[in-house]
């Protein structure tokens, strides 16, 4: 089991942060239909992590351009780009996803979640990038934790803690 961090640097929603500083915990709260992306370079020790909404920006391109991190086709990009400013390198990068859940009871006529997960699958195909471990679906809400020393990457919700 893994204690929540005394102290945090907190992803918002449609918000990303990345670091290189020892000893920074990352995360992210209320990950259900939206998705979390954390990714780690292991050599020279810089995450990320990012909590997107909704897949496709041209549904509102002007909230993309306010806030290309409400969609995934806007935002990925741009956090995977920050990464590399710091000095991470795509080639290692270690990239774990939570979250695209259906939340609501009943039929999920829109189905955010799948969409939002299929659309970060064809954008890390078309970019070579591979997803290294995930937990996706379901109904469950999950709060997603990268700890900037190890890359270590794990979930927590009301019934149990788990890495993935």
């Amino acid at each position: 089991m893994h204690d929540e961090p005394a102290a945090a640097i907190v992803v918002d929603v449609a918000d990303m942060k990345v670091s290189n500083q020892a000893g920074d915990i990352i995360m992210t709260h209320a990950l259900g239909s939206c998705i979390g992306v954390s990714v780690y370079d292991p050599v020279a020790c810089i995450g990320g992590l990012v909590h997107i909404m909704l897949p496709a920006s041209s549904v509102s391109p002007d909230k993309a351009k306010n806030n290309p991190f409400m969609f995934v086709d806007s935002g990925i990009p741009i956090f995977l780009n920050s990464l590399c400013k710091l000095g991470a390198d795509k080639k290692r990068f270690v990239v774990k996803v939570a979250g695209g859940a259906q939340i609501s009871q009943g039929e999920d006529f829109f189905a955010i979640g799948k969409r939002n997960y299929l659309m970060l699958r064809k954008l890390f195909w078309m970019n070579g990038i591979i997803i290294a471990g995930q937990d996706v679906g379901g109904n469950i809400l999950r709060t997603m934790y990268l700890d900037i020393n190890t890359g270590r990457t794990w979930l927590v919700n009301s019934e149990r803690n788990w890495d993935i």
